[in-house]
């Protein structure tokens, strides 16, 4: 059933964070600093991985790099267009308008939460291959185990930085059945290049996350999100 990866995959993650829950409260505060520091570290080596696959490549027995070109104009130009448009600002409001709609105005650390997990969730290049693929054969194997990550990844980040990671459940859902839905429109487009492109700079995006959970408010990433749309447009470009 078409559909159905994202719904397993947003079961996985409200199973995982009442996880985090149910232990969270039972740990001290600095298991829950070093558990924030761990979550940083598999999200930063999770999108080091995922790049480095599309940026390494073997040419005659030799290491080389390649799309550096891609990678910097995609960066540049979404990073200035996400600052026009400042869309941390307006997932800031959504993180806002989601605690005071379920009662946790008194968590000084929900938006944040929210922000991340979403964030680490919704870039990701299995996200997007694995919707792809569920909106174009009904495929959700992809989806499964990125779920089964997510649930652990969010149970840890829940346990550490509160109740609202759980809800990055809502954009998720949102972006990964948009996807899905849009696939057999955009199939034309979603060329082996073209999603190459795309998780190429979505897993750099990740490695953003990964540094802004080790380092809070260094990065605006909701900003740099443009990037991935210019990498997929410069397919056809470049």
């Amino acid at each position: 059933m078409i559909g159905l990866g994202t719904a397993i995959n947003i079961g996985l993650i409200i199973a995982g964070s009442l996880c985090g829950l149910a232990f969270g409260r039972f740990m001290k505060e600095n298991l829950k600093q070093t558990l924030m520091m761990v979550s940083g570290i598999i999200v930063l080596l999770l999108g080091m991985s995922g790049a480095m696959q599309y940026m390494l490549v073997i040419v005659n027995g030799m290491l080389q790099t390649t799309g550096p070109m891609l990678m910097i104009i995609s960066m540049v130009a979404g990073a200035v267009i996400g600052e026009l448009i400042d869309l941390n600002r307006w997932i800031t409001v959504f993180g806002d308008w989601v605690k005071a709609k379920t009662g946790n105005t008194g968590d000084p650390q929900f938006t944040h939460a929210f922000i991340t997990a979403s964030l680490t969730f919704t870039v990701g290049a299995m996200g997007v291959l694995g919707s792809i693929q569920d909106g174009l054969t009904g495929n959700y194997q992809t989806l499964l185990l990125k779920g089964i990550l997510d649930g652990i990844i969010v149970m840890v980040m829940v346990s550490s930085m509160g109740k609202g990671a759980l809800f990055s459940f809502i954009p998720v859902g949102i972006t990964q059945w948009i996807i899905t839905a849009m696939a057999h429109i955009a199939a034309p487009l979603m060329t082996p290049s073209a999603i190459d492109n795309l998780s190429y700079v979505g897993s750099i995006l990740i490695f953003c996350v990964g540094i802004d959970l080790i380092w809070p408010g260094k990065i605006r990433i909701a900003n740099l999100l443009p990037a991935i749309f210019v990498a997929m447009g410069l397919t056809f470009l470049l």
